[in-house]
């Protein structure tokens, strides 16, 4: 009959020790964040989802160039000089049309490499952690603001600019070659004195 009381007191004491960590639990302070209501300080350096103040961008390129991953998508058209496109916030000149500037977030490894190049600071990642979509083509993010009346007008532009530095090459080369026509003909020969 002891052999009973005892086993029935190892269960209960067994139980309550495995139990003691729970209690303490339930009457402790919760450590955990109700994540969508309260949301995580973030670091100040955090890399996350990349920005880009498209106003800045002057067209560069490097930052596709920089990228590992290739997730950046940049087509841009070097504009005639007489064609003035403003200014960066940093007193830089624009001198390239930016047609297309796309960036892949499902492609990018959130490196910061094609941040650091940027000559204007346009590109920077900022401490956004929350976009995840049901569709990829959703993380595709399209920065150009140039509609497509305007990229085709700005290629027209680009055209008679080219078709009219041509033009002036052409007259320039025509010109010379005349000129060299000229010389090499030499003085015309003058008449023979009459005689007396």
């Amino acid at each position: 009959m002891t052999e009973y009381f005892s086993d029935i007191y190892r269960a209960v004491s067994s139980a309550m020790t495995g139990m003691r960590i729970t209690f303490r639990q339930m009457v402790s302070p919760t450590v955990t964040m109700q994540y969508p209501h309260v949301k995580k300080q973030m670091p100040d350096r955090v890399r996350n989802r990349l920005y880009m103040n498209f106003d800045d961008c002057i067209g560069c390129e490097l930052c596709a160039k920089a990228c590992p991953v290739d997730c950046i998508d940049i087509e841009v058209m070097k504009a005639p000089p007489t064609e003035t496109l403003g200014e960066t916030s940093t007193g830089q000149k624009k001198r390239i049309y930016v047609t297309k500037f796309d960036i892949d977030i499902a492609k990018c490894c959130y490196c910061g490499l094609c941040v650091y190049p940027c000559p204007t600071e346009c590109l920077k990642m900022t401490d956004v952690y929350e976009f995840s979509e049901f569709d990829r083509s959703n993380l595709i993010y399209n920065f150009g603001t140039m509609s497509p009346v305007e990229i085709e007008t700005a290629k027209l532009k680009v055209k008679q600019y080219d078709e009219e530095q041509a033009a002036k090459k052409a007259a320039a080369a025509a010109q010379a070659a005349a000129a060299k026509a000229a010389a090499a003909a030499g003085p015309a020969p003058a008449a023979p004195a009459p005689a007396a």
